[in-house]
């Protein structure tokens, strides 16, 4: 009697079994996380690891950029060629090749006729002026008050032009006769680096001939040559980018000729690099990224904001969820200066993923082959 009862009721039995179990199958679902199996959904930790960079897209005026070669050349308003004024003999050489001197430094000992005579004719002037200074106007006349004040102040004057600093001439009138042999220094007149110093000690020197070239090279000039109608598009001012040893370095257009060169049918563009590191020396060879702009607006992103899914240029953006993101599919133009025009599929206003966009492309794939 019992054993037809259970067997009876043995439905009934598994069915009660199954029903408490079903409480607790949706507990367990309602309890877990949304978007738990939505690989565009991260917290805010995933999105710092991946890298993501969300922006809002505006339309920006199209620009494009224009390549030429160029030579890298000295900064000619940051340059100084150091020469004597007088014919004179080189007596000792104080700065060579590669120094990089401060303004005032000596840089070459020198020795003239020219300069001996006019050392010694300030002597006796300065000499007569302090005698004539001394008894005062009242007891000199006028005119030999006069003659005896300009003829120090010519002998200090053509001193001067021979190159010598008022330092030097004050130093030559501390030691007096003694100092009057013709030697003198020629010192730095602005800091910067030797980079040319072609002379030999006991060497004459012609008045006028350059002994050191000082360069200051916190900038240089890249010279870019550039067909007609490519530098006509070109303005003062213009950014540039100069690609050398692989790096790039920011510079700007700061003169465009207006003559083309009748050999090479170029027309010359110069350009103002910073050089603080040392990277770029006169003489080297490299390309020059002129930045164009052109008349029109565009609806533009990034290059590296768009990826390929399934074919088709897609570009994320923000979803309604927090941490969400979603892939909307966009036409695109022409890519110039790293931004790539959107001709549909996306408004300006709209947030998107301006940078990480290819791991949230990894982590679709990985969905899709079922790696987590």
């Amino acid at each position: 009697m019992i054993d037809r009862l259970l067997r009876f009721n043995r439905p009934s039995f598994f069915a009660l079994a199954l029903m408490s179990a079903l409480p607790l199958a949706v507990s367990a679902e309602e309890t877990k996380a949304p978007g738990a199996d939505n690989p565009l959904v991260l917290d805010a930790a995933a999105i710092k690891t991946a890298g993501i960079v969300v922006d809002t897209a505006a339309v920006r005026t199209v620009s494009d950029q224009i390549k030429a070669p160029g030579e890298v050349k000295v900064d000619a308003y940051n340059t100084v060629l150091v020469a004597p004024r007088v014919a004179s003999q080189v007596v000792a050489r104080k700065a060579k090749l590669g120094d990089v001197v401060a303004a005032g430094t000596p840089l070459v000992v020198l020795s003239s006729v020219e300069v001996a005579e006019t050392q010694g004719a300030l002597i006796v002037a300065s000499q007569d002026w302090q005698r004539v200074a001394s008894l005062g106007p009242q007891a000199v006349s006028a005119r030999r008050y006069n003659e005896a004040l300009v003829q120090r102040d010519q002998a200090k004057a053509k001193l001067k032009a021979y190159g010598l600093s008022d330092g030097q001439i004050s130093q030559l009138l501390k030691r007096g006769s003694s100092a009057a042999d013709g030697s003198f220094e020629l010192i730095a007149p602005s800091a910067g680096r030797i980079t040319t110093d072609a002379f030999l000690v006991g060497e004459r020197i012609e008045a006028g001939r350059p002994l050191f070239t000082l360069v200051t090279e916190a900038s240089v000039w890249v010279a870019a040559r550039l067909a007609p109608a490519d530098a006509e598009q070109i303005k003062e001012g213009d950014a540039v980018t100069v690609v050398a040893h692989g790096t790039e370095l920011p510079g700007k257009v700061i003169q465009r000729s207006h003559q083309t060169d009748e050999k090479t049918r170029t027309v010359d563009v110069r350009i103002q690099v910073g050089n603080e590191k040392d990277m770029l020396h006169p003489g080297e060879l490299v390309e020059a990224r002129i930045a164009v702009r052109l008349a029109t607006q565009q609806l533009a992103v990034p290059a590296d904001a768009i990826v390929l899914l399934q074919n088709q240029t897609t570009v994320f953006v923000r979803g309604k969820a927090p941490g969400q993101f979603e892939p909307v599919a966009v036409e695109v133009g022409d890519t110039r200066n790293g931004w790539t025009e959107i001709k549909q599929g996306l408004r300006a206003g709209t947030s998107y993923v301006r940078k990480g966009a290819f791991a949230l492309k990894a982590r679709m794939l990985r969905s899709q082959l079922g790696e987590d």
